[in-house]
Parts: structure tokens; sequence; C-alpha cells
């Protein structure tokens, strides 16, 4: 998920609880201040009508338009001396007018007359629909909160990408970027502190992942190089030892098996070597290559070599596939998906070589499909094959991906088919 959406959702989060605390605060202060004035109100009317009885004047009507009512109803002391003599809550009253019921706030008081005679007076006064009030606010507030999200949302939006240009334009260059080519500096076209020292940073990180690719590839190239000599001085005297002297039948054999030993490391030297070379970048030059014709030089060799084992190849090609590639790579490609295929095969079983589109899958005859997550990591061996060095599909996948080729594994309809696509 990206930065901009979390935060979005953050302050969505945020505002819902301070929305509904807001409201409900709202809600009670709006109710106690429309009390307090009801209450006052019924107050001032409450004190009139006693004065007037305790005077012994006419009292005000029922009901004068203001659908103000009162009641009073003699009681006893013992009742009078057991209720508070004010009480204020809120009660349904029947108005004879409308012929219907409304919500209304009423004063109980007690007072008694100059005979010590008590009277408890009920005075009502018509006040808001609760219900109506919660759903007036419920929608004002939905509303409000509506505009303050997209609000908020659009102006961090704005504000974030606004401030967020040089984390973005490090990130592009991050993207880019590949050790041992050619790289352009990191921008850093800003006045922000963090920013710039996060920039500062990444050109140190640079500089010394590009020292450290240096030492690699000069290791990797003396180690090479100094092996090669040691292996070849011991494979001319392994060579000297058999054709100059009279070895036993037991030695013979223990000579051959380390000639066989020394050429796998041999092999093993030259295929890591190589693999090296293709993911440190160091095949430049590229040409057209015409895969079409490869396969069709390189498949002929490998019916030659194993010819014993009787396996059948079918080849479906067009004319010609030009793709841009090394030369040396190209053939690597091709020569260890076909390799691959032979030495996996059992005899008098098939191979299918087929070329569609930009596509290229090499299908061979296999009993059980293998780890697709692993196939193409080095010394992976699904069946272990004497002489095999474990790196022939790993060379595929590093040309692969110098070359942005898709590379894929599936097993269908009882074969091993390894898919090439170029871009």
């Amino acid at each position: 998920m990206k930065l901009i959406y979390r935060i979005a959702l953050r302050l969505s989060a945020v505002l819902i609880p301070l929305m509904a605390l807001w409201a409900t605060l709202f809600y009670f202060m709006t109710v106690d201040e429309i009390n307090d004035e009801a209450d006052d109100a019924l107050a001032d009317y409450s004190e009139l009508i006693i004065i007037r009885m305790l005077a012994g004047r006419e009292l005000p009507p029922l009901n004068s338009g203001s659908n103000n009512s009162y009641s009073i109803t003699p009681i006893d002391r013992e009742y009078a001396e057991s209720k508070s003599h004010i009480i204020y809550y809120d009660a349904e009253v029947y108005i004879p007018e409308k012929e219907e019921t409304e919500p209304a706030r009423i004063l109980s008081t007690i007072f008694r007359d100059n005979d010590d005679n008590y009277y408890e007076l009920k005075v009502a006064m018509p006040t808001f629909e609760k219900n109506d009030l919660v759903r007036t606010i419920l929608f004002w507030i939905i509303l409000l909160y509506l505009i303050l999200l997209f609000t908020l949302i659009g102006l961090t939006t704005w504000i974030f990408h606004h401030s967020m240009k040089p984390l973005y334009a490090l990130l592009q260059w991050l993207d880019s970027y590949t050790p041992g080519k050619h790289n352009s500096p990191v921008p850093d076209n800003t006045n922000i502190t963090e920013f710039h020292r996060l920039n500062v940073a990444a050109q140190e990180a640079a500089h010394r992942s590009e020292e450290l690719f240096e030492r690699q590839k000069q290791f990797i190239g003396n180690a090479s190089h100094e092996l090669q000599t040691p292996l070849a001085i011991l494979g001319n005297r392994i060579e000297w030892l058999l054709d100059n002297t009279e070895p036993n039948e037991k030695q013979v054999e223990e000579l051959f098996k380390m000639q066989r030993s020394l050429n796998h490391i041999v092999r093993l030297n030259k295929t890591l070597l190589l693999l090296t070379k293709i993911e440190n970048g160091q095949f430049p030059e590229s040409a057209d290559v015409d895969i079409a014709d490869l396969i069709r030089e390189q498949a002929p060799l490998y019916n030659e070599i194993y010819e014993s084992r009787h396996i059948a190849c079918h080849i479906n090609l067009p004319d010609h596939f030009i793709v841009s590639m090394n030369d040396s790579l190209a053939s690597t490609l091709v020569t260890n998906l076909l390799k691959n295929a032979y030495v996996h095969t059992n005899p008098n079983q098939t191979i299918d070589v087929v070329l569609h589109g930009r596509t290229l899958t090499i299908a061979n005859d296999g009993d059980a499909p293998l780890d697709a997550e692993h196939i193409f990591d080095r010394f992976y061996q699904g069946n272990k094959k004497e002489g095999s060095t474990g790196l022939g599909l790993a060379l595929v996948k590093a040309v692969c991906h110098y070359y942005n080729c898709g590379i894929a594994y599936r097993y269908t309809n009882g074969k091993h088919c390894f898919s090439v696509t170029w871009p």
C-alpha cells in the first residue's frame, strides 16, 4: 500500500471517533442549553401562578395560544413532605387543541397557602422533539465529516506529493541504479535537511557498492585465472603418469577417477566464472543473433552426442528469429537448455523444440514435476546426473535476467517444459 493511501485511511479512522465525540458533546450541550431556557421560563410561569393564587387573583387561562398548560392538585402533608418541592423532567403531554401528544418540559413544585393547605403545581411547556434533533445533528455531522475528510485528503495529497518530490526522485534513481554500470549521480535538488541527508547517504552507499563491485570482479577474475594454472598442471601430470609410467590396474583406476574429478572442477570453475561475469554485466556488446539458426546448428550436435540413447528431437521453428544479444550468451542460453533436455531425458523418449511468436519452449518427457521454485537455483539437481555441475539452468536464468527475458518452468502432460520469452 502506498504511503498516501495509508495516511488517508488513518485520517479517516481518526476523524470518525473525533466527529462522534464532537456530535455527542454538541447534542448534550444543546439539550442542556434548551432545558435551561425552558426551566427559567417554567419557573417564572409557576411563580406567577402561585402569586396570583395566594393573592386570590384570577389565574392565567389554561391555554393562552402558547400551548403552555398547568394543573393545581391539593395534596396532604405527608405527600408534600415526602417529595422534593421543585422537580424538572421531560414527559409527553396531551394538547387538546391539536388532539395529539407532544414532548414537553415539566416543572413540578409544591406550595401551601395561608391556611396550611398543600398544593402540587405542574407547569408544562412544549419543547423540541429529541429524535428530530438527533437525526438533524447526525445528518449535519455526516455531511461535515465527509466535507472535512475529502478536504483533508485532498490537501494532504497535494502537500504530500509536493513535499515528497525529492523522495520520489531518489526512489526513481534507486530503481534505475545498477552496480557496475554508468549511473547518474543521486538527484539532490532539495533544501529539506532530512531529504538532503538521505540523498547523501544513498550516494555514499552507491560509492561503497561500486568499490565492492570492482573488488569482487577483480577477485573473481584473479581467483579464476590463478586456479586455471594449477588445475591445468594437475591435469597434465595425471596424463603424464598415465602415459609414462606403468601403474598397476588399481592405480590406473584411481588416476582415471582423479582425472574425472579434476575435469569436473575445471568445468565448474569455468561455469562459475561465466555466471559471475553475466551477473556483473561484463558482456556489453550485442549483435543481431538468429535464435532459429542457432538451434538448427546445435540440435544435430546433441543428437550425435546422445545417439546411443535413441532420443527423438522434434523441431518446429520459423525461418528466422532475430534478437539483439551477445553471441556467446545466446549460445550459452540455447546449448544449456538443449543439454538439460538431453541429459534428463530417458532413452527412447522425445524432446520438442518449439519457437512460436517470441517464446522458445523446450520440452522433454519426465516422470514427475520438479520444484518450480528452486529449479533455476545454483546447484539444484532434481535427479542427479553424472558429470552435471548443477549450474546449467542457473546460467539460463542469468542470461534471461541480463536481457529482461521471461523464464518459466511447468510440468504438463508428462513433459518438463522450459520457456524463454523475449521482450
